[in-house]
Order: structure tokens, then sequence, then C-alpha cells
């Protein structure tokens, strides 16, 4: 049965830039989810939502900078790193230990005692296919998922889904894990299981109400590949996936993110589907309006959400500003990230191993050169790598409290 509208309720949706449309389609079932509605997330009591927002970073979906590695920067090419010194079986259970402790309750607790209400979790595609004809849906990546999810709602934090990492990869370097050019939108396979993967994520997990939403695409399109070509098919391909998520889950929002590492909106126009929100990422601008001019006007213009779905690493001072500058336009934001090592900007610092320059020496060095060039000792480089496993964990790390002062959360105790 639909929901009964009061006139009060009528007069907010007013205020808040909500349509008609807007005002008929909440129901019982509905209201149990944040929604996209006007310019605004709405939640369940129907207020408005300041979403505050912290990615998890480097967990499922391993990046090379926060190795300290400058050679070894893609997924693949950490893993190549790991097997060539720990070997087959010990990569196997380095990486099981890495995602078992990386990510913890403890994390997830602290991160809701401090003030944030979302986490964003970036995603590789491959911890949820397994190879086959047709691919099958399995791996260790859902078990992870439903642990952390359930955390977080008994933390009373909210979960954004991110596919980082899509088949044959959406944005063309080393953080999508593809090949180096983004063949996602070229080889109808690859593009054909990023849309099943979506339906069946949004299937599995449309009952759950502490998930938000799909980030479907994690900075699409780099600005150095053909994008003349690209932009125009950016737009098509949401839609599809949005149409094959919505065949199982109307509850949860669909984000779009911009072309060229999610800053250019140009290619996208007036939402086509209910329930659609638009996703930017920023580094390193300006902390004025006009850093952000262009999506306030798109939100404006088409009367949609937008968040910041990615920024950081920079000063305390930098991130206080922009954070600021988002607020008081009224723009939620997710910072980049929880956790990385021997870093300032960041929630959480992991200590640096004693003997991890011999893990960098082989990750800095091409694969073709390993077997020309001596190895460090076996044994330094399974201590730098058990030292590494144990500092990830929360209690050993250091937590940077001036940056949580700087998105206005809680500060030291």
């Amino acid at each position: 049965m639909a929901l009964a509208l009061s006139p009060s309720f009528h007069r907010r949706a007013v205020l808040l830039g909500l349509g008609a449309s807007a005002l008929a389609r909440p129901t019982l079932g509905a209201r149990r989810f944040l929604r996209a509605e006007g310019r605004h997330f709405i939640g369940a009591d129907g207020r408005p939502v300041q979403l505050k927002g912290i990615n998890l970073g480097n967990w499922l979906m391993p990046e090379g900078y926060m190795f300290k590695f400058n050679g070894a920067r893609s997924p693949r090419a950490i893993r190549a790193v790991i097997e060539r010194l720990a070997g087959p079986a010990g990569a196997a259970e380095f990486w099981r230990r890495f995602r078992a402790a990386y990510i913890t309750e403890e994390d997830i607790r602290f991160i809701a005692s401090v003030g944030f209400n979302l986490i964003r979790i970036p995603l590789h595609y491959g911890l949820f296919v397994e190879d086959g004809a047709p691919p099958r849906f399995a791996g260790e990546g859902y078990a992870l998922l439903d642990r952390v999810i359930g955390w977080a709602r008994a933390a009373g934090l909210m979960v954004m889904m991110d596919m980082h990492a899509a088949p044959g990869g959406q944005t063309g370097i080393n953080h999508d894990d593809g090949p180096g050019y983004p063949l996602m939108f070229y080889v109808p396979a690859h593009r054909k299981l990023t849309t099943d993967l979506w339906r069946h994520i949004a299937a599995r997990y449309r009952d759950e109400t502490a998930v938000i939403g799909y980030d479907l695409l994690n900075e699409p399109i780099a600005p150095f590949h053909d994008t003349h070509y690209l932009n125009p098919r950016l737009e098509p391909f949401y839609r599809e996936v949005t149409a094959a998520i919505r065949e199982v889950n109307q509850n949860h929002i669909v984000f779009l993110a911009g072309g060229q590492w999610s800053t250019n909106f140009d290619a996208l126009g007036a939402p086509f589907a209910d329930n659609l929100a638009y996703t930017y990422h920023k580094f390193w601008s300006s902390t004025g309006r006009d850093a952000i001019q262009s999506y306030l006007n798109f939100s404006a213009q088409h009367n949609v959400p937008i968040l910041l779905g990615e920024s950081g690493e920079l000063t305390d001072e930098w991130m206080h500003a922009f954070r600021s500058l988002h607020e008081r336009h009224g723009v939620g934001w997710c910072f980049w990230t929880f956790k990385n090592m021997d870093s300032r900007s960041t929630v959480v610092s992991v200590p640096r191993p004693a003997d991890w320059d011999s893990v960098i020496a082989v990750a800095d060095r091409p694969p073709s050169q390993w077997e020309d060039a001596a190895m460090p000792p076996k044994a330094l480089s399974d201590r730098a790598l058990a030292d590494y496993l144990e500092n990830i964990a929360f209690a050993r790390g250091r937590i940077n409290w001036s940056y949580l002062a700087a998105l206005g959360l809680k500060g030291a105790p």
C-alpha cells in the first residue's frame, strides 16, 4: 500500500527541490533505504542525510603506492612480487592473512566512533568471479563483503560498493588492473561480464538496508585515451547496467561517475532512471567554489544529488578547507583513504616494516630482470612480509587525529 504523505511532507519536499514524481514514489518498503530524491540523499525518516565517508582502499583492491612500490603498481604486479618472494603457497597464505587483517570489526567500530557514517569499498572483480565458460559468480570476495557489511550494520554505518577494477579495465591505468587500455568499453565479453556481475551483486544484497548503492565504475576513461570515441559510450553503458540492476533490485541507489578519472560530467545527460546519483573525484585542487562549480551546476540543472567519492592525500589544512567547501554547498563526501603505510594523510598509518626495502627492491625491478639479479635473502623478505601482516592490524597503526579533525570529526580522546 502506498504511504500517505502529509501536508508537512509536501511542504518539505518543495523546499528540498523534490518533484511530483518523487512524491509519488516512496512506499513503506522503500523508506527502509536511503534514496536519491531531488538534490538530496533522503534517509528512512524522510530527512536529508549528509554523507561523511571514508574509502577502504587497498583492502580488496591493492594499489602499489600503498605498499611504497614505484614499479609494481597494479594488483597483478603486486601479486607477482609477493609470489616471487614467498612462492605460490606462501603468496596464497599472505593474501588470505592480508584480507583477514587489513579491515576488521575493530576498524569498522572505530570508523563509526569518530563520526563517519559511510564506508566506500573498492572492489576487484576477480574476487567475485571465477574463470570458466561461462564465468561463475564465486570467490572469497562475497564472504569478505558479507562480513564487513554485517559489522557496518551493527556499527550504524552505511556501505557503498565501488567497482574499482572491472573486467578488462575501465580506466586504462594501473589501478583498474587492466592491460593499460580501457578494454571493457571495447570487448563485448568484458562489458557483459561487468553488467552481469553488477546484476548478481545487486540481487544478492537487494534487501540489505546497510547498503546504500553501487558506484558502477571507478574513474572511467583516463584523459590520455581516445576520449572522443569512449566518452559517448559511457552513459549507454550506465543505462545497460542500471537496467540490469533494476531487474532485481529497486532499493539501492545507482551512482554514476564522470569520465576522465571521475572528473568530467560532460558525457552525462539528464537522469534516465529513478534513484540515481552522480559522483566525482577531486584531488589537490583549489578549495574555492570554482573547483566544484561544474558539479553544482549539473546537480541544479538535473535536480540530482552529487557526492564527492574520493579526495584527500594532502595537508590537513587543505582537507579542512575542501571538506568545508562541500558542506557549505550541502554536498556529501567520502575521503581517500582509511589506511596507508607511513602516511599522515590517512586515518590510520601502517608502520613500515624494518626490512621493507628488501621487498621494494624487487617490486621496483622489472620482472624480466628478476632472474638476472640477486634476490634478497629469503629469511629477510619473509620477515618483512610477516612484519607487514602484523603491522596492518588496527592496534598496530598510528591514528592521525589531526586528519580526523580536518574532516570535522572527533579528535584525540
